[in-house]
């Protein structure tokens, strides 16, 4: 293969420059506060564009573009919901959550419900890991998946084998660099990410114009790609629009997500982004959508090559890396599916070190009060970061479900476990310890009911299902208990 005209020339670019900020980032970590949130020293930028990147995984540059090929404009609910999902959280849980959890000196999410808890803390705690090691299991494990689809399409490399590199670097750079490494290789993810997002849309809307074919009557020959509700009537037409919607739900309850806020270096910094998070993120929803759109219009009109065709056919997430190679030159081709890549890895890397903090500061340390020196600490939690990546990497390879579908698992048990907990302990005076654990107990066990019950989804949508239980659940528990009458410990 010659490496100067393959699509290999900008993947292994990548991988060369996530390697260097592994190494350069290796020293910095000296106490757990370091590994863990970087010693709240990070900028505006650089939060906000990790935090962005961790957000919208492979689900988005895979799954949304795959999902919106395949069932068409049904999912522009899934982009309003999540687009105003962002907005709500970065206005009205970032900074007050970066002020409360310096105020108690959490580092995890874990430990700042302990401290607000009271009384309820040590229970709220343990629930609260074993909801997150239990749910990022799954989201890990798709992110994998993603890695192993785009090296298949990309290269032909066996699906397995492209999991198998992708769990290797990730868990290699998260282990080595910490929270550090995570968000400054989460700044070069997000570059690469929005570059996919909006040149290849741009690209094939010209190829599309060039060859002058028609957008609309590809999606109306296609079945109800153009219905905004898929064709469907009555409460199931407005129960598709409820699940699309809801998806922005979710957002306040990913502790991979909100961990960031706890991280930047000044509350202050907030503002700035907030702008550049919101700014992304419409740059990159338009994108996935026109990426689908292209793509219903080239295969409608036979523009793409048969074997694309019947890959596509077969696996609708696969229509990123299929365009990437069919619109550009190779070597460009490669920098683009690095993009896919990254979306992976930018969500992966954090889910991973969430997963470790939990085991190491809140279980080991917290819950066994084991007593370690610092450097002994984050020699734990390098090896803790191990052993979870490798899990998520056994459960990616017994998995044959859609990212798609499997990130949809994760995010409403997590979005529902801890969204109306953060959200109201933020916000309402009267929420108790109690409501905490009703609210993360109920979320997780209604998240779990709804989704493996057959024929309940279809009804209606288990991330609003299950994130109403538990806002349900918060209220009427702290309404039944005794207030707070001091602040928590």
């Amino acid at each position: 293969m010659d490496l100067l005209n393959s699509p290999l020339l900008g993947l292994v670019a990548y991988l060369v420059l996530i390697a260097g900020v592994a190494v350069w980032t290796f020293g910095k970590n000296t106490t757990k506060d370091d590994f863990i949130l970087g010693g709240r020293k990070l900028g505006a930028w650089v939060i906000a564009l990790s935090e962005r990147t961790a957000a919208e995984s492979a689900w988005l540059i895979l799954g949304l573009s795959g999902a919106l090929y395949a069932v068409g404009m049904l999912e522009i609910w899934t982009v309003i919901g999540c687009v105003l999902g962002i907005i709500f959280y970065w206005i009205v849980i970032a900074r007050k959550l970066r002020v409360i959890s310096e105020t108690y000196g959490a580092i995890t999410l874990p430990e700042y419900f302990y401290k607000f808890c009271g009384k309820w803390g040590q229970h709220v705690r343990v629930i609260s890991m074993l909801i997150i090691c239990f749910f990022f299991s799954f989201y890990v494990a798709a992110q994998f998946i993603a890695a192993g689809k785009v090296l298949d399409a990309t290269f032909g490399i066996d699906a397995h084998w492209g999991m198998l590199l992708a769990a290797l670097v990730v868990i290699v750079y998260t282990m080595m660099g910490g929270f550090t490494a995570v968000c400054m290789t989460d700044v070069v993810q997000a570059v690469l990410m929005i570059i996919t997002l909006v040149l290849m849309p741009i690209v094939g809307l010209i190829l599309i114009n060039s060859e002058g074919l028609d957008v609309v009557a590809a999606m109306k020959a296609t079945g109800h790609t153009a219905s905004l509700t898929s064709g469907k009537t009555g409460w199931a037409g407005a129960a598709a629009i409820i699940g699309g919607l809801s998806w922005g739900l979710g957002y306040m309850g990913q502790p991979h997500l909100v961990t960031k806020f706890m991280a930047i270096n000044n509350p202050d910094a907030i503002k700035i982004g907030r702008k550049v998070a919101i700014t992304w993120t419409l740059l990159a929803y338009v994108g996935a959508t026109l990426i689908g759109i292209v793509g219903i219009t080239l295969v409608h009109n036979g523009i793409l090559p048969a074997n694309d065709v019947a890959s596509v056919s077969n696996d609708p997430e696969r229509i990123l890396p299929v365009l990437a190679n069919f619109l550009f030159p190779s070597w460009i081709a490669g920098i683009l599916i690095a993009g896919a890549v990254a979306a992976m890895m930018s969500t992966a890397d954090s889910q991973l070190l969430i997963a470790t903090s939990t085991i190491v500061e809140d279980f080991y340390s917290k819950v066994l009060k084991r007593s370690v020196t610092q450097k002994q600490l984050v020699l734990f939690s390098r090896v803790a970061t191990i052993g979870v990546g490798m899990a998520g990497f056994n459960l990616a390879c017994m998995s044959d479900d859609l990212i798609y579908d499997v990130v949809s698992l994760a995010w409403a048990g997590l979005g529902a476990s801890f969204g109306p907990a953060i959200l109201l302990s933020l916000h309402w005076k009267r929420m108790t310890g109690a409501g905490v654990l009703a609210s993360m107990i109920t979320g997780a066990v209604s998240t779990a009911a709804w989704k493996w019950i057959p024929g309940l989804d279809d009804i209606i949508s288990v991330r609003f299902v299950s994130f109403a239980f538990a806002t349900a659940a918060a209220v009427m528990f702290s309404i039944m208990s005794k207030p707070r009458q001091d602040e928590p410990t």
